[in-house]
This record gives C-alpha cells, sequence and structure tokens, in this order.
C-alpha cells in the first residue's frame, strides 16, 4: 500500500482531503484516476483547481506536475469540467 503523503505533490492537506473523499492510499487514487478523484473531491466540498488536478495527475505519473504538457493537464481540465454536476457515476 502507498501512503499518498509518499507520492509525489501530493503534501498533508491534499492527502488528508483524499482520505476523506473515499480515496485512501495511492492505488485507490490511480484506480480512480485523477479526474475521478478530482470528482470525489468536489463532491465532499473541497475546492479543485487546475494546479490541484494536474498534482494529482503527476502523482499518478510519479512526476512533478508542472512537467505534464500543457495540452494533457488542459485535457484533463475539460474532462473534469465536463463531468460537473454528474457526480462519480
Amino acid at each position: 500500500m502507498t501512503a499518498l503523503r509518499d507520492m509525489r505533490n501530493i503534501g498533508a492537506v491534499v492527502a488528508a482531503e483524499l482520505e476523506a473523499s473515499g480515496v485512501p492510499d495511492g492505488e485507490a487514487l490511480r484506480a480512480a484516476g485523477s479526474v475521478g478523484a478530482a470528482i470525489r473531491l468536489r463532491d465532499s466540498g473541497y475546492d479543485v483547481c487546475r494546479s490541484k488536478l494536474g498534482g494529482l495527475e503527476g502523482a499518478i505519473r510519479d512526476m512533478k506536475w508542472h512537467l505534464i504538457p500543457v495540452d494533457e493537464r488542459e485535457a484533463l481540465w475539460r474532462e473534469l469540467e465536463g463531468m460537473r454536476g454528474r457526480g462519480r457515476g
């Protein structure tokens, strides 16, 4: 099991938010994907910005979020925004 706090880009605050949103560890984050985890965060009342979404994706890829190409980060943001109001399902 990978602790969220041990993943790149995930600090104590985001780890606590993820845990409270039903994403308890790195394996659950990878299974949900960055957009899925962001939806869970939003559904739980947490704010998700482009940087946080990029951080989630970077954690999954094990790379600094700002090294993910901008077009890929923007595609993730568009996907997340397209899911607004649809919930998890």
